[in-house]
């Protein structure tokens, strides 16, 4: 009866099993679907579609900056605190194709929480949204994160629409609160570093840690589990 309903329920055959040992790490499964689906959509926001092939050449510039203009090596932590915007799957997968280890962080977090998470992970690293910078001022200094990468809501979309839109989230709305990050990084300005420029693809083991998800910290100071690409 369940066999029935799942080849119903997907007509075009998904297996109700999967083997994990037919790709070896998180980097191999974007790349094949990156380019099986390359002019599919992806990910979309706030009217923006982008492609599977267009995640996989912004993921690839962010990937060839952090490769080429940090002293970020394979198996160091980046902290992404973003929302669901367009920045974030490019973040998270740059980062993965540049072999570091990604911290998903919540937008939510208080400068305290923000600040065990980043000391409690080694994070070396942080990209955050413009919303929350300034918070990130003050906690950064207490951290070992020594490149911060801000971005605005709306950054990836086509340049009128970003205007617009960045405009009146930050003057009529209000609600990017002044920051001071002097040696911040636009996000922008890391695609357009990275973009075209040649990236040493990670391949790490399937056992070899992905992502450090924290917990909600319901019983004590939140904790990081350790997921691995398998």
């Amino acid at each position: 009866m369940i066999e029935h309903f799942w080849k119903d329920k997907y007509p075009a055959g998904i297996t109700a099993e999967i083997n994990p040992d037919e790709f070896p790490n998180i980097q191999a499964v974007l790349k094949q679907s990156c380019q099986r689906f390359a002019d599919k959509p992806a990910f979309s926001n706030l009217g923006k579609t982008i492609t599977y092939g267009e995640l996989y050449a912004l993921s690839g510039a962010f990937a060839a900056w952090l490769q080429q203009h940090t002293d970020l090596k394979p198996g160091d932590r980046i902290a992404v605190q973003l929302p669901n915007v367009l920045q974030y799957p490019v973040a998270v997968f740059g980062a993965m194709r540049a072999g570091l280890i990604v911290v998903n962080t919540n937008p939510l977090y208080t400068t305290r929480e923000m600040e065990h998470q980043f000391n409690d992970s080694g994070a070396k690293a942080l990209v955050c949204l413009a919303n929350m910078a300034h918070l990130a001022e003050k906690v950064v200094p207490k951290t070992q994160v020594k490149h911060v990468i801000v971005t605005e809501v709306a950054d990836l979309l086509p340049p009128i629409k970003r205007l617009l839109i960045n405009s009146v989230i930050k003057y009529v709305k209000k609600m990017v609160p002044a920051y001071n990050l002097p040696r911040a990084v636009r996000f922008n300005d890391t695609l357009a570093l990275g973009k075209g420029q040649p990236v040493s693809e990670a391949n790490p083991q399937p056992n070899d840690v992905a992502v450090l998800q924290y917990t909600g910290g319901t019983t004590g100071v939140a904790k990081g589990a350790m997921l691995t690409h398998r």
